[in-house]
């Protein structure tokens, strides 16, 4: 099994350099991690390559990348946060219109993204996207000032 994927990954390296990429085979383990809280479900995978290196992302309940680590205990500490943090929020009446608002976002981008290399968008209907995105953050903001914090372990890395 193992000759047959590193045939494959050769195969792989061989048509992504005759595009034009330069390929970096990178040996590594992939870890998924499950857990199931009352019922609610968050997942994460993570990969570990041969220099020690972490790369998280959430899975579940909606895909996230996290960060990459340097460290096996930042990556579980990250984690633990995480975990905490959904703990708090499924007490929330709010949560499934939270995950509701998080996918549709998510399904936003990725159909900006088919509109912009599919489709030859004029400049007026990218500002029109922008302004409308400028409105989000600003909601966003306004948001956060008339709401009460409630997790103090870690601040925000994006408000």
């Amino acid at each position: 099994m193992r000759n047959l994927i590193e045939a494959e990954v050769t195969l792989q390296t061989m048509k992504l350099e005759q595009m034009g990429g330069k390929v970096r085979v990178i040996s590594s383990k992939m870890c998924y991690v499950k857990f199931d809280l009352s019922g609610f479900q968050v997942e994460y995978a993570y990969n570990v390559n041969k220099h020690g290196n972490y790369f998280l992302e959430r899975i579940a309940p909606y895909p996230l990348p996290l960060r990459e680590f340097d460290r096996e205990d930042a990556v579980i500490e990250i984690i633990e946060i995480d975990l905490e943090q959904f703990k708090n929020a499924i007490k929330s009446h709010n949560i499934d219109s939270f995950i509701n608002i998080n996918r549709k976002l998510t399904q936003t981008i990725k159909r900006f993204e088919d509109l912009f290399l599919y489709y030859n968008v004029p400049s007026e209907e990218n500002e029109i996207i922008f302004k409308r995105i400028a409105e989000i953050d600003e909601e966003i903001e306004k948001t956060k000032k008339n709401s009460q914090r409630i997790y103090f372990r870690k601040d925000p890395e994006n408000l």
